[in-house]
């Protein structure tokens, strides 16, 4: 068995790996994972890079943008699809929103909230930037903000409670594209060609096995969200993980323009994917 670590986040477009984990995909593909829950997805390309990780669940944004500080980052599988979305707290109109609640740039919630504020007309709004994504939610529940980007379930959770609603989602301004997915190094892609292919089928797998049992996979991905089975499997039914969203290459390449116009990056990237063993898996299981 290949021993390998996965850091991975909390939410829909994870559950490729907790279910490839707890159904014993990894297993069989010859992979021994450990799963690292990590507390915000900036921390994770230096744990790749060192070494602490060899796989990760992030967004394609960050590893597009690590090719500029020549951190060799690969994407090599999809998995979040159209993944966030804004959410404007109970009893407030989209016009009175003066405060937005949106976690460190680089992500798609950071991004979809970018995009989507001209979309909304809201010209003169505050950003509070927070450390991570959880410290949007807890400002929009603590009142300290309007309204908040994030990702599923946490969107649905804030309906499902009476606290907010939302009101427009990553899809809204780019159709189809790619959140978290499934990354690695160039290093590992290069040395150890096999075990990426194996880790890839297996989370190809994964992300079968959420499509087609959302009951089960919501109630093994609870442990690993900390949230109730009720709202994931309502989640579920707004969002769920695609490992092609990768490939929408006309919706990733206006996010890219977005992050050049807000300074994040300075060119285009063109080495950030490979998604050969991608094709392999999926040609492979058929799907």
């Amino acid at each position: 068995m290949e021993k390998v670590t996965f850091s991975l986040l909390r939410g829909i477009c994870q559950m490729p790996a907790y279910v490839a984990h707890e159904k014993g995909f990894f297993k069989e593909e010859g992979i021994h994972a450990m799963l690292s829950i990590e507390p915000t997805a900036w921390m994770v390309p230096n744990k790749l890079m060192s070494g602490e990780c060899q796989f990760a669940v992030i967004p394609w944004t960050r590893v597009a943008a690590a090719e500029e500080k020549d951190i060799p980052l690969v994407l090599i599988s999809g998995s979040g699809f159209e993944e966030a979305a804004i959410v404007i707290r109970k009893g407030i109109s989209t016009s009175d929103v003066k405060r937005v609640a949106i976690p460190q740039r680089g992500g798609m919630k950071d991004l979809t909230a970018m995009g989507l504020i001209e979309n909304l007309g809201w010209k003169d709004v505050e950003l509070v930037r927070l450390p991570s994504g959880d410290g949007a939610i807890i400002a929009l529940f603590g009142m300290g903000a309007d309204a908040a980007s994030m990702v599923e379930p946490y969107a649905t959770m804030m309906e499902g409670l009476g606290v907010g609603t939302v009101v427009k989602r990553t899809g809204d301004i780019w159709q189809g594209a790619p959140g978290c997915s499934l990354t690695t190094t160039v290093q590992m892609k290069e040395t150890a060609p096999e075990t990426v292919q194996s880790v890839v089928k297996a989370f190809v797998r994964g992300a079968i096995f959420v499509r087609d049992n959302p009951d089960e996979s919501a109630e093994i991905s609870s442990g690993y969200i900390g949230i109730s089975v009720r709202f994931i499997r309502d989640a579920l039914n707004v969002n769920r993980p695609d490992v092609d969203a990768i490939r929408n290459r006309k919706a990733m390449e206006n996010v890219l323009s977005l992050m050049m116009k807000l300074g994040y990056i300075e060119k285009l990237p063109t080495n950030y994917s490979d998604l050969t063993f991608l094709d392999r898996a999926a040609g492979s299981l058929g799907s």
